[in-house]
C-alpha cells in the first residue's frame, strides 16, 4: 500500500493564477501537467483570481492557450463575486455604478442588474474593480454616490498589481481614493474575503476544496477565511521565510515547492515534548529562537520550523520572524 498524494485528500483544487500556474505570459514549470492530472482521478479545478478587468472567457481563452484545461465555467473572477453579493442584497432591476471595466459591467447585467455610469442616473449601488483606463471623473463619480451612504462593492482590494515593467498601482489604491473622499469603505467580494471561495466551491459542488495559492494576504487569508484547508506554493511571491513568520491568519495547512508536490504524500509532522519531527527534520523553539537539525535545502525542515515556532506563537496578530539556529546532525 502506497501512501496517499497530499490532492487525494481532497475532492476539488481551488487554484491562484499569477504566481500558481504561470508568471507573466509562461506557465509554470510542471503547473500545466499537473491540472491536467486532475480530470483523471475525478478532482474538481477551479481557477479563483481577483483580476476583475477580463472576463472569466478571456481568463479561461489564455489558460487554454498554455495548455491547462479551463472551460469558461471553471474561472470564478471577483467581479463574478461582486456581482452575486450585489444580486443578493438588491432587487432585480436595479441600477448599479459602475466604476470599472466593461468585463465589470457584463458580470452585473447577467445577474439582472442595470450598468450606469452617472449619479445623475440614481443608481442604488456602486460597484469598483480594477480598470486601467478609470480616471479623476469616474472615481469622482463614484465618490458622490458613496458619500450619500449607498451599498459599496469592491472586487478585491490589492494594493499592487505586478506589470512587465515592475510593480503598478492596483484596484485597493482606486478603492482607497474614494474611501479618502468619503471616509466610507466598501465591502469586498474578493481574496482576502470568504464570498469568492465559497462561489468557486458551490459551482464544483465540492465538499472539501483545497485552495493552493502563492501569496499569503491574499490567497491563503481567503481559503483560510472560507474554512478550507490551503496549501502556499513557493513558486510566486511568499518564500519559506515569509511563510514561517506569517501572522496566525495567514499560516496554511501545508506548503509545496510547486504543483508537481501534490501527486506526492505529503509528510505527517509529530511532535514529542516540544519537538516536532518532519521526514529527517526535527525543529524545538527555545528562547524566542528555532532550532532546526536538518538541511535549509531541504522543505521538511522548513515544515517542522513552521510547526515548531506556529505552535509556541499561535496567536501571532503580525508576521515575525524567529531567529534561526541550524545545527548539524
Amino acid at each position: 500500500m502506497t501512501e496517499a498524494s497530499l490532492i487525494s485528500r481532497f475532492d476539488a483544487l481551488l487554484a491562484d493564477l499569477d504566481g500558481v500556474v504561470y508568471a507573466g505570459p509562461h506557465a509554470i514549470p510542471g503547473a500545466v501537467e499537473s491540472l491536467q492530472q486532475l480530470a483523471g482521478l475525478g478532482i474538481g479545478l477551479g481557477y479563483v483570481t481577483n483580476n476583475a478587468s477580463r472576463t472569466p472567457a478571456q481568463v479561461a481563452a489564455h489558460l487554454r492557450e498554455l495548455g491547462a484545461p479551463a472551460a469558461d465555467e471553471q474561472v470564478v473572477s471577483s467581479s463574478q463575486a461582486a456581482a452575486e453579493l450585489l444580486a443578493s442584497e438588491l432587487p432585480p432591476g436595479s441600477r448599479v455604478l459602475i466604476t470599472g471595466s466593461p468585463a465589470l459591467a457584463e458580470e452585473i447585467e447577467l445577474v439582472g442588474l442595470v450598468p450606469v455610469y452617472s449619479q445623475d442616473e440614481n443608481p442604488v449601488a456602486v460597484v469598483q474593480g480594477f480598470n486601467p483606463a478609470i480616471g479623476w471623473k469616474e472615481l469622482a463619480e463614484a465618490s458622490y454616490v458613496v458619500a450619500a451612504g449607498t451599498l459599496w462593492v469592491a472586487t478585491n482590494t490589492d494594493m499592487s498589481i505586478p506589470q512587465a515593467r515592475g510593480i503598478a498601482p492596483g484596484n485597493g489604491t482606486l478603492v482607497a481614493a474614494v474611501t479618502a473622499a468619503t471616509g466610507q469603505t466598501p465591502r469586498v467580494a474578493g481574496k482576502p474575503e470568504a464570498p469568492l471561495f465559497h462561489s468557486a466551491a458551490k459551482r464544483l459542488g465540492a465538499e472539501r476544496p483545497l485552495v493552493v495559492g502563492d501569496r499569503l494576504d491574499t490567497d491563503i487569508l481567503g481559503g483560510n477565511n472560507a474554512g478550507f484547508a490551503t496549501v502556499a506554493v513557493l513558486t510566486g511571491v511568499d518564500t519559506r521565510q515569509t511563510i514561517l513568520a506569517a501572522r496566525a491568519a495567514e499560516r496554511p495547512d501545508y506548503i509545496i515547492s510547486s504543483l508537481t508536490d501534490l501527486y506526492r504524500p505529503y509528510p505527517e509532522v509529530t511532535h514529542d515534548d516540544g519537538t516536532y519531527v518532519c521526514g529527517e527534520a526535527t525543529a524545538r523553539v527555545a528562547n524566542g529562537a528555532v532550532g532546526i537539525i536538518g538541511s535549509q535545502d531541504n522543505l521538511d525542515s522548513w515544515r517542522a520550523a513552521c510547526a515548531a515556532w506556529w505552535a509556541a506563537t499561535p496567536d501571532a496578530s503580525a508576521a515575525k520572524a524567529p531567529q534561526l539556529a541550524w545545527l548539524d546532525h
